[in-house]
């Protein structure tokens, strides 16, 4: 009981912290091309230099936040991963535990939200505005359910059947992360995490 509800807290600390620092990627990621000079580079309609800069962010705050978690007694702030984790049997998490953690994820990620709307300058915010529908509802939906579906099987299987390397693993969720979200801007912006691609 008492693991179950530290377990929750620090679930609820990370999302926040996450949330929060996860949402300026977009801000963060455009001032930094802006200046090594490379926001004008772009091959076929795709802008690599912002590409390659989301994800060595990604793989950095992936990276500290996996250390954060860990200091937290193995605190998560990414629902879906803790329920695959749990339904293919891995971890120590019970139904109760998840009971608790579901809703304190939840609320670590509205409070990083409110938050980060609370100290942005007014005008960056356009840049954390989050997903929106793009298509028709069924649609996205079922863009959703596959993103989603594909993000949370790679995961797994990088965790389970991947190197043995935190870091060679951190680098490959990186680098399975961004494509999906790509692949995912036409459907509903930023796809399976909204606070990812603000």
């Amino acid at each position: 009981m008492v693991s179950a509800i530290k377990a929750a807290i620090g679930d609820a600390v990370l999302t926040f912290m996450w949330v929060f620092v996860s949402s300026t990627l977009g801000l963060v990621t455009s001032a930094i091309t802006k200046a090594l000079d490379l926001h004008l580079v772009s091959y076929n309609g795709l802008d690599y230099p912002s590409i390659i800069i989301t994800t060595l962010l990604i793989f950095v705050l992936v990276f500290i936040f996996t250390i954060i978690g860990n200091a937290l007694g193995g605190a998560s702030f990414n629902p879906t991963g803790n329920a695959s984790f749990y339904a293919a049997g891995l971890g120590s998490d019970t139904l109760f535990s998840m009971a608790l953690r579901f809703p304190a994820q939840a609320l670590g990620a509205v409070g990083g939200a409110l938050a980060i709307m609370e100290v942005m300058p007014p005008k960056y915010r356009h840049m954390i505005i989050g997903p929106s529908l793009k298509v028709d509802l069924h649609t996205g939906a079922v863009a959703e359910g596959v993103l989603t579906f594909v993000i949370t099987f790679a995961v797994l299987f990088i965790m389970i059947r991947g190197p043995r390397s935190e870091m060679v693993k951190t680098w490959m969720m990186a680098m399975s992360t961004v494509p999906l979200i790509i692949a995912g801007s036409t459907y509903t912006g930023p796809s399976m995490n909204p606070a990812l691609w603000s």
